[in-house]
């Protein structure tokens, strides 16, 4: 199997790219070696989570690489494995200054293969690592995009933002309605004199 092309930014109006399909039994066999770099637009799913803005994500990539192997653990069968590693800087809407703020993150991940969907639920149970179905037309793409979004930080934010942090909790013509507004405790004093 050779290895994936290039891919190229494009914009957000174009449709989605075709899955990226591997053939399991052949690129762990092969032990096999595969590496890419995308533009974010690839990963519809984790747009939302990013920060809104037209240049958020125009020269952002998630740079992956695959390696296949097959392991053969002591009196037992041979079994395909990938690893999975993942680079990115994620554009997302810092929650004190509300600009953006690049989210750098690096994931290592294995998963080891299985024949069909009842196996890999028996054995998914009882294993530390992730176990997934074999497939000739295994979707890496969603399976790096997956990853991304179980990896967002929930509350992404500058170490030091770039702009001072506005932290009044209202606003000149706020503070000045309420001074407008009588007191109702005062109201109801003056009303309890008169009667």
């Amino acid at each position: 199997m050779s290895t994936p092309p290039a891919t190229s930014a494009h914009s957000s109006a174009q449709p989605a790219p075709p899955a990226l399909r591997l053939n399991i039994p052949a690129v762990t066999l092969a032990a096999e070696r595969l590496s890419g770099s995308d533009p974010l637009a690839h990963y519809p799913r984790l747009l939302p989570d990013l920060h809104a803005s037209d240049t958020a994500h125009a020269d952002k990539t998630v740079d992956w690489s695959v390696q296949g192997e097959t392991l053969t653990p002591p009196g037992g069968q041979a079994q395909p494995w990938i690893h999975l590693q993942l680079r990115t800087h994620l554009p997302m809407t810092c929650q004190r200054c509300l600009g953006e703020v690049l989210m750098p993150l690096e994931l290592d991940y294995s998963y080891r293969f299985v024949a069909d969907e009842a196996t890999a639920e028996i054995e998914d149970e009882a294993s530390v690592e992730d176990i997934l179905v074999t497939s000739r037309q295994f979707d890496l793409r969603e399976l790096i995009e997956d990853e991304l979004l179980m990896e967002l930080p929930l509350v992404p934010k500058h170490e030091v933002c770039p702009e001072p942090v506005k932290l009044a909790s209202s606003d000149e013509d706020f503070k000045a309605a309420l001074t407008q507004k009588p007191n109702a405790f005062a109201v109801l004093g003056s009303l309890k004199k008169n009667s």
